[in-house]
């Protein structure tokens, strides 16, 4: 094996479980998150002997994937429709979702917001991620970041409130 496809290797076995949690955040779905990080990782490893000049490939592969999850929603041939409810499993030993609840509550929550909020809110809270990170990885300004992450936990907070307390 090549010292270029090494180093790429030893890269994505690092950094794979964050690339495809991020995917998932921002997208939504499992399988969709597996598609934005497939087409990132074929892109990184186009870009890699860039990228590892550049010094941090990680903020690199996190930039792009936020990238590629963007301009796949752009895309008319990728749109699906969802649906509200999922179709009823047979579950031994009782409810599934029960224990799962507010985890689904959460990110069905997180569905809703615009997609730049969205991201604004998973890189922050989620990732944990300065301000600066943020509006490095998005292209943005730390002032647009802080309000679309403001925008976005409120966004959040209303929508499970409602859910918690439905209207009579």
């Amino acid at each position: 094996m090549a010292e270029r496809d090494k180093a790429f290797v030893e890269f994505v076995e690092a950094a794979l479980p964050s690339l495809r949690r991020t995917a998932y955040l921002i997208g939504g779905d499992r399988h969709k998150a597996d598609d934005v990080v497939q087409e990132t990782l074929y892109k990184l490893y186009l870009a890699w002997p860039k990228v590892q000049r550049a010094g941090n490939p990680f903020a690199y592969a996190r930039r792009m994937l936020v990238n590629v999850a963007y301009d796949g929603g752009r895309r008319p041939w990728r749109r699906e429709v969802t649906i509200a409810e999922l179709p009823e499993y047979a579950v031994k030993g009782g409810d599934f979702a029960a224990g799962h609840a507010d985890r689904d509550e959460v990110l069905e929550a997180l569905r809703a917001l615009a997609p730049r909020q969205r991201a604004c809110v998973v890189l922050r809270y989620y990732e944990d991620l300065s301000i600066a990170q943020t509006a490095e990885i998005l292209g943005c300004s730390e002032g647009t970041v802080r309000s679309q992450a403001t925008r976005g936990l409120e966004t959040l907070r209303k929508a499970i409130d409602r859910r918690r307390s439905p209207a009579l």
